[in-house]
């Protein structure tokens, strides 16, 4: 049209790259051929006239949260005569319905973060990675503390449920990794472990999570219930570190860890290799968080248990056993995410692993076989029926040996025989090379025979000998050393 207006239609087609033919047909009709095109009409009869209006709105005006895929089957019941290919036609006339009538939704309004101000923490579940630590699947979950403006992360891995001991653990170690403190801390209400508390509970756990936050100088606050949203800053950074995990297993080419630490570690270098991509936001945010304290405040619960005539203790459902030398004594008992950390007076005795009650609500049991085997070795058909037997055993090839023996020689004999087995593996110190013989006896269908046993895995300590070794008189020491100094003196004449 330009060079028209100087040129013949011939020419300023030619100017302009096309035929002539198509410039004779453009000076007839001036329009683009979109503007020609018929307006495109319904092609086969509408498979919901006389249904989505009369049926299908009211339906979507009663109860405005319906699935399509509800209706969609509440409409083939009704009319058999329709076609299952209506669902997708169906899908997006309930979509254009909601989009002109439906109700309100909630707005999410994005928010500026200011370097230093704002740290969550959360809890997410990590059983779908199917981490096994020796051969035993992992019962766990990671907490995971989130900065919002710089990214910075840590994990912790936690083996109980939602708890303010888990928490308290794990803020305070990412607290004293990162360097500081920032200004508000948020949780999520920590909403698995007060489900299941009364108000007093509840109230109790409120109080220590504020003073938690007041020891570090954070103010605490709560995201609504129900709105995840409001922790999204750590909501989808969930999903973020639990790929990465996942697929630094799949590198890794096992997900079976030889122990607890072994696992931790791996999960503490993935999380510092992400922090090491965010260093500069990290550092520049670094100077705006707020000075640690000279300390770290407490992220236990206490708790006084007396030590009972089974030789051991019951807390929070779970019995554990300790020395039967402690029966009769109150231990003052210090409870960890997963360990119990055990106390007479001020002294300090030993850590146990944390135990779990299982969900049938039946009591849990954490059993070291070193602290009653002395008892059971003079009691041995009280292995029989013991409430905790199955968690006796330290390893599967016990078991299995005694259910063996069982079968072989009855109860008294079997009992008799487990018992001495144990009192080996403690003795001796062989524990692991024990079983692994049993399991070689019980492949080749062998019973256990005790004096082999304890020729195999060295002499019995109370059989080795008496050695004397007679001390020399001082005298003959003084002699030397007069030797030794003559010696000294008729070198140094010499000289």
């Amino acid at each position: 049209m330009k060079f028209r207006r100087t040129d013949s239609p011939s020419t300023a087609a030619a100017r302009a790259g096309f035929s002539t033919a198509t410039a004779y047909r453009l000076e007839q009709d001036r329009r683009l051929p979109s503007q020609k095109a018929a307006r495109r009409t319904r092609r086969r009869p509408d498979p919901l006239a006389g249904i989505f209006d009369e049926e299908v709105v009211p339906m979507l005006e009663r109860a405005p949260g319906l699935r399509p895929v509800t209706i969609f089957e509440e409409l083939m019941r009704r009319h058999p005569e329709l076609s299952p290919r209506i669902r997708r036609t169906l899908e997006r006339r309930v979509r254009t319905w909601r989009a002109l009538h439906g109700a309100e939704q909630e707005v999410i309004f994005r928010q500026v973060h200011a370097p230093g101000r704002l740290g969550l923490s959360d809890f997410t579940d990590m059983n779908d990675l199917a981490v096994t630590v020796g051969g035993v699947q992992l019962d766990h979950r990671l907490y995971h503390f989130r900065l919002v403006y710089s990214g910075f992360e840590h994990a912790h891995v936690v083996l109980g449920g939602e708890s303010f001991v888990a928490l308290a653990e794990g803020l305070q170690n990412a607290l004293w990794t990162l360097g500081g403190a920032p200004a508000e801390h948020r949780t999520d209400s920590l909403s698995a472990a007060f489900r299941n508390l009364d108000r007093e509970a509840r109230d109790d756990v409120t109080r220590r999570y504020e003073a938690l936050c007041a020891h570090y100088g954070m103010t605490p606050s709560r995201s609504n219930p129900g709105a995840a949203h409001e922790n999204g800053s750590i909501e989808s950074a969930h999903g973020h570190l639990k790929s990465a995990i996942g697929d630094a297993l799949l590198l890794r080419g096992s997900r079976d860890f030889e122990s607890l630490h072994a696992y931790r570690r791996f999960i503490d270098e993935l999380v510092s290799r992400r922090n090491a991509r965010n260093r500069r936001p990290i550092d520049l945010e670094r100077e705006r968080l707020r000075a640690l304290p000279r300390r770290r405040t407490q992220d236990f619960e206490e708790a006084l248990v007396r030590v009972t005539s089974s030789g051991g203790f019951t807390l929070r459902k779970v019995f554990y056993t300790v020395p039967s030398r402690l029966i009769g004594h109150q231990l003052r008992v210090r409870l960890y995410d997963d360990r119990l950390e055990l106390f007479i007076g001020a002294t300090a005795l030993m850590t146990l692993p944390r135990g779990k009650a299982p969900a049938d609500g039946k009591r849990g049991h954490v059993v070291d076989y070193r602290h009653v085997i002395h008892a059971l070795r003079r009691k041995p058909m009280a292995l029989l029926n013991l409430v905790y037997r199955d968690q006796l055993f330290p390893r599967e090839a016990y078991r299995r040996t005694f259910e063996f023996l069982l079968a072989e020689l009855g109860e008294r004999a079997a009992c008799r025989r487990t018992a001495e087995l144990l009192s080996l593996a403690h003795k001796r110190g062989c524990e692991a090379e024990l079983a692994a013989e049993l399991e070689a006896l019980l492949a080749a269908g062998q019973l256990p025979d005790m004096a082999v046993l304890r020729q195999r895995f060295g002499p019995d300590p109370a059989a080795l000998p008496h050695i004397h070794v007679p001390l020399g008189s001082l005298a003959d020491y003084e002699v030397l050393l007069e030797h030794h100094g003559a010696s000294t003196a008729a070198v140094g004449g010499g000289a």
